[in-house]
C-alpha cells in the first residue's frame, strides 16, 4: 500500500530512471494503485512471489536491478495470530531470498522496510534506533527476525542495506483491513465501528505522502548499516479516532449519538499501548512529516467514497476480525 505510492512518485520524478514494481498481487493489492503510472515507459510490472529463490533469482539476472525497496510483507497483526508460521515464511524466509539475490547481484542499496512494532510497547519512554528490539505479536517478531538477517549482510559482507521502521501509514490505497480505511468505509456504509478492548491503545499516524518522501530522503542520504525511525509525534487513542471519523463523516457532534456508532468487541491476545519514537535522525536528514491531521484525514474520508470496491474481496475486511480462507500451502523448504 505505501509502496504504490513510493512507486508512483518514482515513476514520475525520475523519468530516467525503470521503475520495476514486483508483487504477488495478494488478497490486499490492487493495481488500480497504479493506473496514474502503468502506461508510462519507465514503469514495469512484475508479477511473482519474493519466496520463490529461483524466480528471484532469475529476476535479478534479467533486469539488472541496482536499488531494492523491500515493502514485501504480510502485515496484518490480527490475522498473525492466526498464521504465525505463514508470517515468518513471507516476512523472515522472504526476504532472506531477497538479500541473498541482491548481495550477489551486487546491488547500490537495499531498503528493508520495517516497523515501530519491532521494539514493543511502551507507556513512556521513547524508543530511538539503539532501543532493543521487544515484539509482542506474530507479526512484529517476523519483522524483527527479518531485519536480524539484513544485518547480518551488513556485518558479515558489508552489503548497503538501511533498515526503515515507520509509524501507522494511513491514506488512499490502502485495504480496509487497517483501522482508519476500516472505520471510515464501515461509517460510509452505515455501520458501527468495531473497537477492540477499550480503545485506549493509542498509535502515531503519519500521512502517506509524507511516507513517500522520507523514503526519497533515505534513497538519496541513508548510510549502509544504519537504522532510521520514521515516525511522528501526532498519537490518538483508537477510541478518539472512532469519534473522529463519526463527527467528520456522520457531521455530528453530540456524545451520545457519536457513542451511538461505537462498538467495542473483544480485544486480541496481545495490544501493546503505545509505539512512541524517536525520529531525530530523520530530521538530521532534512526530513520532517508536513502534512496536518485534518488535512490528511478528509482527503482519505473523500478517496474511499469512490474508491472502497477496489478490491474484489474488500466486504470481508469489515469484519471485526478477519475473515480469510488459510494460506496457501507453502511451497517453501
Amino acid at each position: 500500500y505505501s509502496a504504490s505510492h513510493v512507486v508512483v512518485s518514482l515513476v514520475k520524478n525520475y523519468p530516467n530512471y525503470l521503475i520495476i514494481n514486483l508483487d504477488k498481487l495478494d488478497y490486499c493489492a490492487s493495481l488500480k494503485n497504479l493506473e496514474t503510472v502503468s502506461e508510462k515507459e519507465n514503469y514495469k510490472f512484475i508479477q511473482g512471489d519474493i519466496c520463490e529463490p529461483d524466480f528471484i533469482k532469475q529476476l535479478f539476472q534479467t533486469e539488472k536491478i541496482d536499488i531494492v525497496l523491500h515493502f514485501a510483507a504480510q502485515t496484518h497483526v490480527d490475522l498473525s495470530f492466526r498464521h504465525a508460521l505463514e508470517f515468518s515464511y513471507v516476512n523472515v524466509y522472504g526476504t532472506n531470498v531477497l538479500v541473498a539475490a541482491a548481495h550477489e547481484a551486487n546491488v547500490e542499496k537495499f531498503v528493508y522496510v520495517s516497523t515501530d512494532e519491532v521494539y514493543g510497547g511502551s507507556t513512556d519512554e521513547e524508543f530511538d534506533e539503539s532501543s532493543p528490539k521487544c515484539p509482542t505479536n506474530p507479526y512484529a517478531s517476523s519483522k524483527a527476525a527479518a531485519e536480524c538477517f539484513v544485518q547480518f549482510y551488513w556485518e558479515k559482507y558489508h552489503f548497503p542495506a538501511v533498515i526503515t521502521r515507520t509509524s501507522n501509514v494511513y491514506g488512499p490505497h490502502q485495504y480496509p483491513e487497517k483501522v482508519i480505511p476500516k472505520f471510515i468505509s464501515l461509517l460510509q456504509q452505515n455501520r458501527k465501528c468495531c473497537i477492540h478492548g477499550s480503545g485506549l491503545q493509542r498509535r502515531n499516524f503519519l500521512y502517506a505522502t509524507d511516507v513517500v518522501e522520507a523514503f526519497l530522503i533515505v534513497l538519496k542520504e541513508g548510510k549502509p548499516g544504519e537504522i532510521y525511525n520514521i515516525g511522528t509525534n501526532f498519537e490518538m487513542s483508537i477510541a478518539q479516532l472512532a469519534k473522529e471519523l463519526i463527527h467528520l463523516i456522520k457531521e455530528t457532534s453530540s456524545e451520545s449519538e457519536i457513542e451511538r456508532w461505537m462498538d467495542y468487541v473483544k480485544d486480541r491476545p496481545t495490544n501493546d499501548l503505545r509505539y512512541p519514537m524517536n525520529s531525530e535522525k530523520m530530521h538530521n536528514l532534512g526530513w520532517k512529516p508536513k502534512v496536518p491531521w485534518k488535512e490528511g484525514i478528509k482527503k482519505t474520508i473523500e478517496w474511499y467514497k469512490e474508491n472502497f470496491h477496489n478490491w474484489k474481496n474488500s466486504e470481508k475486511a469489515l469484519e471485526p476480525f478477519p475473515v480469510r480462507e488459510p494460506f496457501a500451502h507453502l511451497s517453501g523448504p
